[in-house]
């Protein structure tokens, strides 16, 4: 049997930096959209210039997240835990391979003035990756309070 740290840590740590990531994404897509759609140039600017600096505290809470989550599972690979171990890789690649790259692209692209085809293209596509892993990690946190719904329902009820 576990001692009770190496449990009570991962399922203190899992919620708590699976909702940092996820309000971070938010933040990163929601800024994106309405500096875009409403506001000046420069806050656009300071938008796509400063949303790289966020990945110092998206990357930890991904991976601890991720790591996490894998400790958790106990290697059960069914049911709600499956569909969430099966999410990950689409987060993962798709956060390593569109968003991460995008953002330093577009960075780059604000921190020279260059507002081109190119730039909103790669714009459009980083706002529908953005979308997606929202989505997926709004999916596995929902998953996640189904999962932990039977401790809450389970604990007696203070007098």
């Amino acid at each position: 049997m576990q001692p009770v740290e190496t449990l009570i840590m991962p399922r203190l740590i899992h919620p708590l930096a699976g909702v940092v990531a996820l309000l971070t994404i938010a933040a990163f897509w929601l800024s994106t959209v309405i500096s875009e759609l409403f506001l000046a140039r420069d806050v656009v600017i300071a938008v796509k210039t400063t949303i790289p600096w966020g990945f110092l505290l998206l990357v930890p809470a991904l991976a601890a997240t991720g790591g996490s989550g894998v400790f958790l599972s106990q290697g059960q690979r069914t049911g709600l835990v499956g569909k969430k171990l099966r999410r990950m890789p689409f987060i993962a690649a798709n956060g390593i391979l569109i968003l991460i790259p995008s953002a330093l692209f577009l960075a780059a692209r604000a921190r020279s003035g260059l507002f081109d085809a190119s730039f909103y293209g790669v714009q459009a596509l980083e706002l529908l990756a953005g979308a997606t892993n929202i989505t997926l990690l709004g999916l596995n946190f929902r998953d996640g309070l189904k999962l932990t719904q039977w401790r809450r329902k389970s604990r007696p009820k203070p007098a």
